[in-house]
C-alpha cells in the first residue's frame, strides 16, 4: 500500500496518547481520524482537550482560526469499534495491558479493510504476541504481516520521536508504509528490534525507577532529585514530574513488563511506586502524584 493513500486514520482509545495522535494526524498530515473509545465520557473529555489547546495555538498565534476548524472538523469520536470498517491506518492507544490489546487486534483484524495497517502504541509489550493475536493459524499473515509499533513520546503534540517496532511477522511493506506515515505527521522515527522496553522505554524507565528508589531510601528529596536532574544534565524536566506526566500507572506496568521478561533484579520496579499506584496516586492526570496538580 503506498502510503500517500491514507486518507482515513483510525485511533483506538482516546486518551491523552490517542488524543494527542489524532489531533496530530489530523492538523500536520490532513487525515480523517476516526477517534474510538468504548466511553463517552472519555471521548468529551479528549475533545474538549483538543479544542483547548487549539485555541491555544490560535492565541499564540501559531495556527490561524481556518486550520483549527480544518482540525477539528477531521476528528470523527464513536463509541463503536465498526466505525474502523474503512480506514486506511489505526493505530491503538489503549492502557498497557497485553490481553486488551490483543482481544483489540483481534476485532481490528476482522473489521478493518484487508490493506489496513495495524499498529499499536505500546511502550513494552511485544509487537510478535500482538501480532499473533490477529489469527488462529499463525502460518496466516494476511493480518499479522501488517501489524507494527508506532510509538510515539508524550505529549504527542510536542515531542518529535516516534518509535517504529516491528513484530517478526511485519513484512517490509508494512514498516516502509509506517514510517512514511509518522513523517507525514511532522514526526521523526527511530528503528528498534522487538525487545522488552524497546530503546525509549529501556533506558528511560531504569532511570526514573531509580529516581523513586532515591526518594524511597532518603537519598533527597523530590525537588532535589528533579533539580540535580534539570540543572545538572540538562534535561528539561526531572525524573519525578516526568514520571508524573507519563502516569505512575504506565511506569509500573512497563517496569513489570521489563522485570517479567528480561528477569534481571535491576528491572524490579520501586515499592513506593506500587503503592502509590495502588493510592491511586497516578501523577498529573489523577491531581496527585510525586506533586500535587
Amino acid at each position: 500500500m503506498n502510503v500517500r493513500e491514507v486518507q482515513r486514520l483510525g485511533v483506538v482509545g482516546a486518551g491523552q496518547m490517542g488524543l494527542g495522535i489524532a489531533l496530530v494526524a489530523a492538523q500536520k498530515a490532513g487525515v480523517t481520524v476516526h477517534l474510538v473509545d468504548s466511553s463517552q465520557a472519555s471521548l468529551d473529555k479528549g475533545l474538549a482537550f483538543a479544542d483547548r489547546l487549539l485555541s491555544k495555538d490560535v492565541a499564540k498565534s501559531r495556527i490561524t482560526d481556518e486550520v483549527a476548524s480544518a482540525t477539528r472538523s477531521r476528528l470523527q469520536p464513536s463509541t463503536s469499534m465498526s466505525n474502523l470498517s474503512n480506514v486506511d491506518f489505526v493505530i491503538e492507544a489503549v492502557p498497557e495491558i497485553p490481553s486488551l490489546k490483543e482481544q483489540i487486534f483481534s476485532q481490528l483484524a476482522e473489521i478493518c479493510p484487508k490493506h489496513a495497517i495495524l499498529a499499536t502504541n505500546t511502550s513494552s509489550i511485544s509487537i510478535t504476541k500482538i501480532a499473533a493475536s490477529t489469527t488462529k493459524d499463525p502460518k496466516d499473515l494476511s493480518a499479522a504481516g501488517r501489524v507494527i509499533s508506532t510509538h510515539f513520546m508524550n505529549p504527542v503534540p510536542v515531542q518529535s520521536g516516534v518509535e517504529i517496532i516491528s513484530g517478526l511477522q511485519t513484512t517490509d511493506a508494512t514498516r516502509e508504509a509506517a514510517i512514511e506515515f509518522v513523517k507525514r505527521m511532522g514526526k521523526v522515527p527511530s528503528q528498534s528490534t522487538d525487545s522488552p522496553g524497546f530503546l525509549a522505554n529501556r533506558i528511560l524507565m531504569p532511570y526514573i525507577n531509580e529516581a523513586i528508589v532515591c526518594l524511597e531510601t532518603g537519598v533527597g528529596t523530590k525537588e532535589d532529585i528533579d533539580n540535580i536532574m534539570k540543572n545538572g544534565t540538562g534535561v528539561p524536566m526531572g525524573p519525578l514530574t516526568l514520571a508524573d506526566f507519563i502516569g505512575l500507572d504506565t511506569c509500573l506496568a512497563i517496569m513489570e513488563v521489563l522485570h517479567r521478561e528480561i528477569g534481571d533484579s535491576k528491572y524490579r520496579p520501586s515499592g513506593l511506586l506500587k503503592r502509590m499506584v495502588d493510592a491511586g496516586w497516578l501523577g498529573k492526570k489523577s491531581g496527585k502524584g510525586f506533586y500535587d496538580y
